[in-house]
């Protein structure tokens, strides 16, 4: 699988925008938005069907989809802090849930971001799995919330990426508190007495 950057919020034409296919992607309309960078993983030997003529219908190429894109993360600047990168959205093609390929991207564009002389990655997430996914990535729970209740995490570019497990056990026991499904309420019983999963390696590009 190939792992890039499409572009950075910053670009001059106001950052790159992807079309995915909203029967398989996750907050597939948030991607054609400007003035948001892109990163995506691709895999050129299983791809996605989508209908010839969407894409011939369209003639901007930055806004022509890519049928071997499987993963795709939005993101851009945070708006009072020129040090953090906020993550805004992550996706993964619905046949390619459950691979790792999720926290991989993230790891990814950390890197990438601290390359490009980020401090810390954020981003804000609205339950269990997402958690657990961004756990892997290595973002800790920073003990705040959104209005939209979303339990804010962070990663800090600067060290080795880790998770404090009494930190991953706090933020577990925020979703504890919500009206959850019973997916969500087994998955919650099930790391009890857990602690946070192994951090995965960034991949190359």
């Amino acid at each position: 699988m190939e792992y890039a950057i499409r572009g950075w919020h910053d670009d001059p034409d106001g950052g790159p925008r992807l079309r995915l296919d909203y029967r398989a992607f996750a907050y597939a309309g948030k991607f054609v938005m400007s003035s948001t960078g892109t990163a995506v993983v691709r895999d050129g030997t299983d791809p996605w069907a989508l209908d010839d003529t969407v894409r011939e219908a369209d003639d901007e190429p930055s806004r022509i989809s890519d049928p071997t894109v499987v993963a795709a993360v939005a993101f851009n600047e945070d708006r009072t802090d020129a040090d953090a990168l906020w993550l805004r959205y992550v996706t993964v093609r619905a046949d390619r849930r459950g691979e790792g390929i999720g926290p991989r991207l993230v790891a990814f564009v950390c890197e990438r971001a601290r390359e490009r002389g980020y401090e810390l990655c954020r981003i804000a997430v609205n339950n269990v799995f997402s958690y657990e996914a961004l756990a892997k990535a290595g973002f800790s729970y920073t003990g705040r919330e959104t209005g939209l209740a979303e339990v804010v995490l962070e990663r800090d570019l600067g060290v080795d990426p880790s998770v404090d497990p009494d930190t991953y056990r706090r933020g577990l026991d925020v979703f504890r508190e919500r009206d959850l499904s019973a997916g969500e309420r087994a998955f919650l019983d099930d790391r009890e007495a857990a602690g946070p999963p192994a951090v995965v390696d960034s991949p190359e590009e």
